[in-house]
């Protein structure tokens, strides 16, 4: 059995999608893992992973602009501000995606369908460094 796990840092441009695939692709042929899984991990409140459409940039378009109107800014409702207008819709948005993913391996690669990647889903306005933890686990 092996287990692996790395962190990296994706930094961000504010609000929208970045694609990680590549990146825990690499991971996951440098553990040596030719079955298993991989558990990709987003270690903050606001920010998520999704699994997604990633030959059409339009598809991440418009899923921008969904979450827009599911969760805007500056509804008077919000209580927690302390860190801006952007602040508890982007925690809302978080909890609406997922902080984890896992993707099966096979043949040492991942199981990911012709149209999926991976992305970190970046909810703040503001540009930020998330960190991403990746733990491979398999034959």
């Amino acid at each position: 059995m092996i287990a692996r796990t790395s962190i990296f840092t994706v930094s961000t441009r504010g609000k929208g999608t970045c694609e990680i695939t590549t990146e825990v692709a690499r991971l996951v042929r440098e553990s040596g893992v030719q079955t298993g899984t991989a558990t990709v991990f987003v270690q903050h409140t606001s920010a998520s992973l999704v699994i997604y459409e990633n030959a059409d940039p339009s598809a991440r378009t418009d899923l921008h602009a969904f979450f827009e109107r599911l969760c805007p800014e500056d509804e008077g409702y919000f209580v927690h501000t302390a860190e801006g207008p952007d602040d508890m819709p982007s925690h809302l948005r978080m909890v609406l995606t997922r902080t984890s993913e896992v993707v099966p391996i096979a043949l040492g690669r991942m199981q990911l369908g012709t149209w999926q990647g991976i992305f970190l889903f970046e909810h703040r306005r503001a540009p930020h460094r998330r960190n991403v933890v990746v733990t491979v686990l398999g034959v």
